[in-house]
């Protein structure tokens, strides 16, 4: 039986070591930042900023097992992913900001993700900042599409 373990850990040691050598999600790319929403408060910004920058904008902060497979994986997927759907960074070069969406997901519970939340202890918001967060994003994104409205009507 303790020869049977001993094969089981080398294996798995073995298959650590070696995903460590495929390439997905060993760099970590913040690109620069090529535009930002005229957000409608510094407190909105910074709330956005400690909870959702991370995954939304070109502001991310790599942590150590974003370079270790197959945590590295996961981690550079979100990343790619929620900056795909919502990147504050590179507001009004994208097709799809769904900035309007924000507060939504958040007064919903969707974001931040739970699975970002344990090692992320500085991303959990108390319910008033919860409140004041969502209430801000609000007002930053429907000035926005105003914005945009009365730009498309001209």
């Amino acid at each position: 039986m303790s020869r049977l373990i001993s094969r089981l850990v080398l294996i798995v040691v073995v298959l650590l070591v070696g995903i460590q050598f495929v390439p997905y999600g060993r760099e970590h790319p913040n690109p620069p930042v090529t535009g930002e929403p005229s957000w409608d408060s510094p407190q909105t910004k910074a709330l956005f900023d400690r909870a959702c920058a991370d995954c939304h904008s070109h502001n991310t902060k790599w942590p150590w097992y974003a370079s270790i497979a197959p945590a590295s994986w996961l981690v550079t997927h979100d990343v790619l992913e929620g900056r795909e759907h919502f990147n504050v960074s590179a507001w009004g070069t994208q097709d799809h900001n769904e900035g309007e969406d924000a507060a939504d997901e958040l007064e919903e519970g969707e974001m931040p993700l739970a699975i970002y939340m344990p090692l992320h202890p500085e991303a959990k918001l108390t319910d008033e900042e919860r409140k004041q967060l969502i209430a801000g994003l609000r007002a930053t994104f429907d000035e926005e599409e105003e914005e945009e409205d009365a730009h498309s009507a001209k």
